[in-house]
């Protein structure tokens, strides 16, 4: 582990870079978070609240940037769609355009010398904040992204000066519900529990824990990060079919998100949650299947538009007066 902890300290680059000016937000949440709850003493209350506050936030983050906008693992409304987007920005991680084109963009180049946060190439600070402290990957990467750039209500979310607004809401709801106390455990230390658990499945996902296949990568399960992130800590499982609403293949692997995705399609809020057939839960090598499954379109894309893959992806989405005649079955293909 030494070994480890040292290359990445060789490697993460000029740690000036992490605080410099416009990473003054950054820090100021850690310190506040910090200096609330020695002010406050630590309690029953906050702690509850912290971690409460914390795992609802997780499965936003998990079902609603990575799942939803980045893999398009289920389908919904646009109605919902929009909701999805705004919840999962009150976790403060920037748009979902930004998120899904960067996430994208890591699935493509994963472990490589292109990969935006991989711990082999760039060392564990790096992978594990460092690129987002970083001004190299401020912009949002629209090609990457062009079936939900369609929507102008995620476009304008995407925004550097709307971005934040729904974090701020979501402040001033813990505020004026339960005070000075309430918004220290319940926002700031929440928040931050909230970024270094994502930032961990960056990092420490690719360094610690068990390679079921052989996805190219260092992606890792790991049973610990799959508690801690709702799910995400199956990250082998997951590069190696990265399409699946579920990234707990088996009974025994623990998914809350996926349970709350099951719970949602009971409502029919979300609808067609995919999931891997048994070969490719039993191959040893990369599924057969792509990372992002095209569904047929409504129409044809104009020329020059999005990819084949975007342009099926952007079918996802549906106006809520169709309905679905049915619930998927388990296995089934979309």
């Amino acid at each position: 582990m030494g070994v480890v902890f040292e290359r990445a300290r060789r490697r993460a680059g000029p740690r000036t870079s992490y605080f410099q000016l416009g990473n003054a937000p950054f820090w100021a949440i850690h310190l506040t978070a910090l200096g609330g709850a020695i002010f406050y003493g630590v309690s029953l209350a906050g702690v509850a609240l912290a971690l409460g506050a914390y795992f609802a936030r997780m499965v936003l983050v998990t079902a609603g940037y990575h799942r939803y906008f980045s893999h398009r693992a289920f389908k919904t409304g646009r109605a919902f769609q929009f909701v999805l987007a705004v919840l999962a920005q009150s976790s403060a991680q920037k748009g979902v355009l930004w998120w899904a084109s960067h996430h994208r963009r890591h699935h493509r180049t994963s472990d490589t010398p292109q990969d935006v946060h991989s711990p082999r190439q760039h060392g564990f600070w790096y992978a594990h904040l460092g690129w987002i402290l970083s001004d190299e990957w401020t912009a949002t990467d629209l090609t990457l992204v062009s079936d939900l750039a369609r929507f102008p209500e995620l476009r304008l979310l995407n925004r550097k000066g709307v971005q934040l607004l729904p974090a701020l809401a979501l402040a001033a709801a813990f505020a004026l519900i339960g005070g000075a106390h309430a918004l220290v455990w319940g926002f700031f230390v929440s928040t931050v529990l909230l970024w270094h658990g994502s930032f961990s499945i960056n990092s420490l996902a690719h360094l610690f824990g068990r390679r079921r296949y052989a996805t190219g990568d260092d992606s890792r399960n790991n049973w610990l990060l799959a508690i801690a992130t709702t799910g995400e800590g199956w990250h082998n499982n997951h590069h190696h079919y990265q399409s699946s609403a579920n990234q707990g293949f088996f009974w025994w692997e623990l998914d809350v998100t996926y349970y709350v995705l099951r719970l949602l399609q009971l409502t029919g809020l979300v609808w067609d949650l995919r999931r891997p057939p048994r070969e490719a839960r039993t191959a040893g090598s990369r599924s057969l299947r792509p990372a992002f499954p095209p569904a047929p379109p409504r129409s044809s894309p104009t020329a020059g538009s999005a990819r084949e893959d975007d342009a099926g992806r952007a079918a996802n989405v549906r106006t809520p007066a169709r309905r679905p005649t049915r619930p998927p079955r388990p296995g089934e293909n979309p």
